[in-house]
């Protein structure tokens, strides 16, 4: 059974961070508000990439049935370096399911910052299952969980 997230390739994570770092370094040598600017626009740019390919994780599935109404993020916490929220599916089907689960991470201005799938696997009928969603990188400030798009299938 699965109930970790799907993580985008590191790749990306690694350049967008390479980026950052050199931006970061630049703009402290040179004392520069607009290094700080474009080091933002990368990781804007990064968590829009992260957002793209998590939606293209669920486009995958097929003949699945819109169950955001099935799902429920509870709050926030540290684990480690990275932000994760339990993550609750309730059948009301007579018969077992799987959940693919969009999740969200957003600050408290409501800006994204992050975005994982998490599967849900053999929720049983007329019951619920939890799954934990842990963000894909170190979420700073106060950050919530919200449901983008639930599938049941």
């Amino acid at each position: 059974m699965r109930d970790r997230p799907r993580r985008s390739p590191g790749r990306l994570r690694r350049t967008a961070g390479a980026a950052l770092l050199a931006l970061a370094v630049t703009g402290a040598a040179a004392g520069c508000d607009a290094a700080k600017e474009a080091a933002g626009d990368i990781v804007s740019s990064a968590t829009a990439a992260v957002a793209s390919a998590a939606q293209q994780k669920m486009d995958e599935i097929k003949e699945g049935a819109n169950a955001t109404g099935d799902v429920r993020a509870g709050a926030t916490s540290a684990d480690g370096d990275r932000t994760v929220a339990t993550v609750t599916a309730t059948n009301p089907k007579d018969s077992a399911a799987d959940y693919t689960v969009m999740v969200t991470f957003r600050d408290d201005g409501g800006n994204l910052l992050d975005t994982v799938v998490l599967s849900i696997d053999a929720v049983p009928a007329g019951a619920s299952k939890s799954g934990t969603a842990r963000s894909n990188r170190t979420l700073t400030g106060p950050t919530t969980a919200e449901i983008a798009q639930a599938l049941r299938h």
